[in-house]
């Protein structure tokens, strides 16, 4: 007998019984309607920044009080302010736009350890699966601005980053805040994964690093002001097939 005969086969011991299949089959229609409605209650909210950052940070620190003063900027200067909906910079951002004259948003996410939405938001959604909010994030936003953050930081931002180098969504402004605390990393694309081959050298200048609040939003505004901020039906196809 070969030896491969002896091993247990997966098929063997892979069931699925029908009635688990089922709750399979009618989640999926929960999560369509996750899409549906977050589409629908936030289809106005353009145009939009969605700005990342860790929940870790406390309110009176040096990134909060950056983050809380680049939000109202951008709020003032007519745009909406999308963040996380939970509490650190996103607390900030959501605060910031709250007292401005754009709408504050927060995509908020039920998690295990269930985080707690701030009081400063205008509209205020509610998901299940984070890859419905990620979807969001990209979908309404004009610009990212990233703070300092953790993993869920650096996985928004990386996404981001994948999606308009792969172009499945339009290239838009990514500015990362803070040229001590993202330093390393960028010098780390160049010297490992460019030098390697792994990413084009112009990659990296998908990304801008920016330390003042006018700045960030100068950046943006410089970005847009020859294409302006309405959405051609090219990029709105785009985003649809994401």
């Amino acid at each position: 007998m070969n030896a491969k005969d002896k091993l247990p086969k997966v098929a063997d011991s892979w069931t699925t019984a029908p009635a688990a299949s089922a709750r399979e089959a009618w989640r999926m229609f929960g999560i369509m309607a996750e899409f549906v409605e977050a589409t629908e209650r936030l289809a106005q909210v353009r145009p939009a920044v969605s700005i990342f950052g860790s929940a870790r940070v406390a309110p009176g620190s040096e990134y909060y009080d950056l983050t809380e003063k680049i939000a109202r900027l951008l709020s003032d200067s007519g745009f909406s302010v999308i963040s996380g909906g939970g509490p650190g910079i996103m607390e900030a951002a959501n605060k910031g736009a709250f007292g401005g004259k754009g709408l504050s948003v927060g995509l908020n996410i039920q998690l295990p350890l269930e985080q707690k939405a701030n009081p400063y938001q205008d509209i205020s959604q509610t998901f299940h699966h984070f890859f419905a909010r990620k979807y969001m994030f990209v979908r309404l936003a004009s610009a990212y601005v990233v703070m300092p953050g953790g993993f869920g930081t650096l996985d928004e931002l990386l996404e981001a980053l994948t999606l308009i180098q792969t172009g499945k969504s339009p290239r838009i402004p990514i500015i990362l805040v803070g040229s001590r605390f993202w330093g390393g990393m960028l010098a780390w694309f160049r010297e490992q994964l460019v030098s390697q081959g792994m990413i084009h050298p112009q990659d990296v200048d998908l990304l801008q690093v920016i330390d003042e609040p006018d700045a960030v939003v100068g950046a943006i505004f410089r970005y847009y002001e020859t294409r302006g901020f309405a959405q051609p039906a090219e990029e709105h196809e785009l985003l649809l097939n994401l």
